[in-house]
């Protein structure tokens, strides 16, 4: 870009457009550069910091359309000095991130820090604060921010075209028949998990980001039992106890459907320990326990930055939002208009567990409950309380331990899993399916499916007592599901499997008093 040099009313140089009508000497701007620094050493501290303001902006405007003249062949006598723009150097420093983008379109770029690799979307914080690093280590200053914009945007324009299409996953992923466990820590380093065994990978395969709030997981450890877990849960029964193990099998699974977890009871029944106590089992994070949204969108941008969502004292659920945890439950996509702009929309799509807490009944609607295990929790005596500190200081020795068993169920489950077969499908069938190909690593063939079928045959008498007395729902309420209650109950297979499970179960499941009104459902 030429510019004329010719002096204002004051006597000092400024730049013209090619194109007016001045007549001045026709300059590229940095060799007018030191002319003006000439002229600003005589001149007032106002000025000068004038002149500098228009050398800088001069600078970054022009540069780039300067060294195109160059480039281009211009004359001689019009040539200009080239002299790369921040943007330049942020684009130019992008280029030892490896780029690509996930099937929704976002771009993301893999960078090697301090000898891992790390995954960051081109428009997190992330990637910002590692490109502004490197800008300083190349120039010794901080980029500014309409720099840093234009880069981003070129960056990520690489990373759509002509970039691979990769899948990113949160806490958990899958590739060619193993899973894949994120530890969260700072090498990020994972767990890989097939038939054979498991094992910790420096570098994973799959491709795993981090959100804010998401902590490590300890690294596991081989030789424990799963049943150290039931110490720190305040289940009612054994056979509670099952399901929940059999829910936290699920969780380490890349794919749903995930049960949402109905937890209810009195006060000082450990509601919420419980909770968190799952919640850092499998994902732990900053801000384990959460208050339910109010809309949908924020909803599934926390399911979106979290693999495992738990939310605390929960007082009834609407309907819009029952029918949210529904989608989250077995897969659903959620859109949403673009901020600042009439056609684009923002798409959500995840597959998430669930656990819910409170001290009313939680889940009033059939849909949700056929997609929900329920567990009700007893108040803990004053003699057995102790301080919560004491309690988790407890858990987190045990977590290392507990977390390889449950790896090690996950091993015989892959194994298992493509001879797996059931008489009868219930509604979470995959669900199902997984917990009874992992259970022999644990407990006894049927020990499960007694514990799953027991849970859904009370919660589904209660909505078949609700649905004879308010006939205008009955068609609400799965009559599949309710088939398959009432044959396994007829036949003797489930019986049998009871009878196997003796030997581990020693307390059959029997809805307390208490505990049945809690579950009535409101139709």
């Amino acid at each position: 870009m030429l510019v004329h040099a010719v002096n204002c009313e004051h006597g000092l140089p400024r730049f013209l457009c090619q194109r007016c009508e001045q007549n001045g000497r026709a300059v590229g701007v940095f060799s007018l550069r030191t002319d003006l620094i000439n002229v600003a050493r005589g001149t007032s501290q106002v000025a000068q910091r004038r002149i500098a303001a228009t050398i800088a902006a001069a600078e970054e405007v022009y540069a780039p359309l300067e060294g195109g003249l160059e480039r281009a062949g211009a004359p001689q006598d019009t040539a200009v000095r080239t002299r790369p723009t921040q943007a330049n150097i942020l684009a130019e420093v992008a280029q030892s991130a490896e780029l690509f983008h996930a099937p929704d379109g976002t771009g993301y770029a893999d960078l090697d820090i301090n000898g891992h690799r790390e995954t960051w979307p081109i428009r997190s914080k992330g990637f910002r604060r590692w490109l502004t690093r490197r800008f300083f280590e190349e120039k010794g200053g901080a980029p500014n921010s309409e720099a840093m914009q234009s880069a981003l945007n070129l960056v990520e324009a690489r990373a759509h075209f002509g970039s691979p299409e990769r899948c990113v996953c949160i806490r958990v992923g899958a590739l060619e028949g193993r899973l894949y466990l994120d530890l969260g820590d700072e090498e990020w380093r994972a767990i890989e998990i097939d038939s054979t065994g498991w094992r910790i990978v420096n570098d994973p395969p799959v491709r795993f980001r981090r959100a804010t709030g998401m902590q490590r997981l300890p690294d596991p450890v081989r030789g424990g039992s799963v049943e150290a877990l039931q110490r720190f849960l305040n289940v009612h029964s054994n056979k509670d106890f099952v399901l929940a193990v059999s829910w936290a099998l699920a969780c380490l699974r890349n794919r749903g459907p995930y049960p949402v977890i109905a937890l209810a009871g009195e006060q000082g029944s450990a509601k919420s320990t419980f909770s968190a106590i799952l919640r850092s089992l499998l994902d732990p994070n900053s801000a384990p326990l959460r208050a339910l949204p109010r809309e949908d969108r924020d909803l599934f941008i926390a399911a979106s930055n979290s693999h495992v969502l738990a939310f605390d004292n929960v007082s009834g659920l609407p309907a819009w939002i029952s029918d949210t945890l529904c989608r989250l439950a077995t897969g659903g996509g959620f859109a949403v208009r673009q901020l600042y702009t009439d056609h684009d929309e923002v798409l959500f799509d995840a597959t998430r567990p669930v656990i819910l807490n409170g001290i009313e009944e939680i889940v009033t609607r059939p849909d949700l409950a056929d997609r929900a295990l329920f567990l009700t929790l007893q108040p803990i005596p004053e003699e057995l309380r102790r301080p919560e500190r004491e309690l988790w200081a407890a858990f987190e020795a045990e977590r290392p331990k507990i977390l390889g068993a449950l790896l090690d169920a996950l091993v015989v489950g892959l194994k298992r899993m493509p001879e797996t077969r059931l008489p009868k499908l219930p509604r979470m069938a995959d669900f199902a399916l997984w917990a009874t190909a992992c259970e022999t690593a644990i407990w006894s063939a049927g020990t499960f499916m007694s514990a799953y079928v027991g849970n859904l045959a009370g919660i589904t008498n209660e909505i078949l007592d609700g649905a004879r007395t308010e006939g205008p729902h009955a068609d609400d309420v799965s009559e599949r599901d309710h088939q398959i209650v009432r044959d396994n109950s007829r036949e003797d297979k489930a019986e049998d499997a009871t009878d196997d499970a003796d030997a581990t179960l020693p307390q059959h499941f029997e809805p307390s008093p208490s505990q049945a009104p809690g579950w009535r459902m409101r139709l």
